[in-house]
């Protein structure tokens, strides 16, 4: 039998031909039709399809353990020049992460408790610090996981069917996938706001708010992510030239003001305060109908929820992503401890009777040292990134 001896260069050629072979035979294993994740390489672009349409996109742990090392290959792979993401159907982006499997794992005392939140935030870190441009076409509902998946990339497109919030203190959750880093950076309380009453954001007011970066109407999406990835090597100017392109031709909604414009002083003033507690008693003060709705809306929230929420946006507004994402780990343990989180999931998704019972079931009886508490360091199973 004859031996072929391959030359130094054409040996390094023939196995960087062979990774790349195998690298798409993986990916090949995830795109079959029953697949929760599609990973595709189209023209110069990675692309990321969640594809659990009839869950509305939710996020689980299988498919953060799928997009994660792929979305690592694409960063290093020299023939990828951007990474685009999306969901599948006409309804969702992502609607949030797989909540009842985690609270299942919870009150059995399973590991996808501690799993599901370190993977997922790991996830939102590679997101937040990846060296390639990064588009989420978030055009249908964005919620949780599913703003954890968008948020820290460069480029968020919403579109008329964007409905964005961050609903979770209404199941005994705080916003976390990084929320404690980009919502107190939106622009005076807005974000602050949006994260104690779960507000929904909707269509271009996605983009006012400061949360997307471009507005595109739905029926040029396809068009939109054809002429990205036909694009030849290109850099993050040239993505944001067409994105800039194809928000100029998208008129929906442009000429309505923002949604919340007319409440914004209310909410800069009213939420500008050291604790729940007063921002319930200056609402209580200015009486307006404006405040007296936002009364009602946080007495429906786990109040140990407002004041986690509360803390971890005001200490995350000097913190990194990384600082941010270690703490709010620590703060997803505290909740799997707790009773409110089982019981919010219990009432909105379960048996949806929205009749929760909140232990404490009111914000004096949560005390600082079991504030304290939630914020503590796990020591080794702190969240490593």
């Amino acid at each position: 039998m004859s031996t072929v001896i391959l030359r130094p260069q054409l040996r390094l050629k023939y196995l960087n031909r062979l990774q790349v072979i195998i690298q798409h035979l993986s990916m090949s294993k995830h795109t079959g039709p029953e697949t929760e994740v599609l990973l595709t390489k189209t023209g110069c672009a990675g692309v990321i399809t969640l594809n659990r349409p009839k869950a509305l996109n939710a996020l689980n742990l299988g498919m953060i353990k799928q997009i994660y090392p792929q979305l690592k290959l694409w960063e290093e792979d020299p023939e990828t020049f951007l990474v685009i993401i999306k969901g599948a159907g006409d309804k969702a982006f992502c609607a949030g992460g797989d909540i009842r499997a985690v609270t299942e794992a919870g009150k059995a005392g399973e590991s996808l408790a501690q799993d599901f939140f370190r993977e997922e935030y790991i996830l939102n870190n590679a997101i937040g610090t990846y060296k390639k441009p990064y588009v989420a076409l978030i055009d249908g509902i964005t919620m949780g996981g599913g703003v954890g998946l968008s948020v820290h990339g460069d480029f968020r497109v919403s579109s008329e069917k964007t409905l964005f919030a961050m609903p979770e203190t209404g199941i005994g959750l705080f916003p976390d996938v990084g929320g404690g880093y980009f919502l107190p950076r939106l622009p005076g309380k807005i974000g602050l706001y949006i994260a104690l009453t779960g507000y929904r954001l909707k269509g271009r007011d996605v983009q006012k708010a400061g949360i997307a970066t471009h507005f595109v109407n739905t029926d040029k999406i396809a068009s939109l992510e054809n002429d990205l990835t036909s694009l030849k090597c290109p850099s993050k100017d040239d993505i944001a030239s067409v994105l800039d392109t194809y928000q100029k031709k998208s008129d929906d909604g442009v000429d309505k003001p923002f949604v919340l414009a007319e409440h914004l002083d209310k909410i800069n003033s009213l939420f500008d305060t050291n604790s729940v507690e007063e921002i319930c008693e200056k609402l209580k003060q200015d009486g307006s109908s404006f405040a007296t709705q936002q009364l009602k809306t946080l007495a429906q929230m786990s109040p140990t929820s407002l004041k986690i929420t509360f803390r971890q946006l005001r200490e995350g507004s000097s913190m990194t992503l990384q600082e941010v994402l270690t703490m709010e780990y620590r703060l997803s343990q505290a909740c799997m401890r707790g009773h409110d989180f089982y019981e919010g999931v219990r009432a909105v998704l379960i048996d949806r009777d929205q009749n929760k019972q909140w232990k404490p079931a009111v914000l004096e009886e949560v005390t600082d040292e079991y504030i304290d508490s939630c914020f503590a360091s796990l020591g080794s199973s702190d969240l490593k990134l």
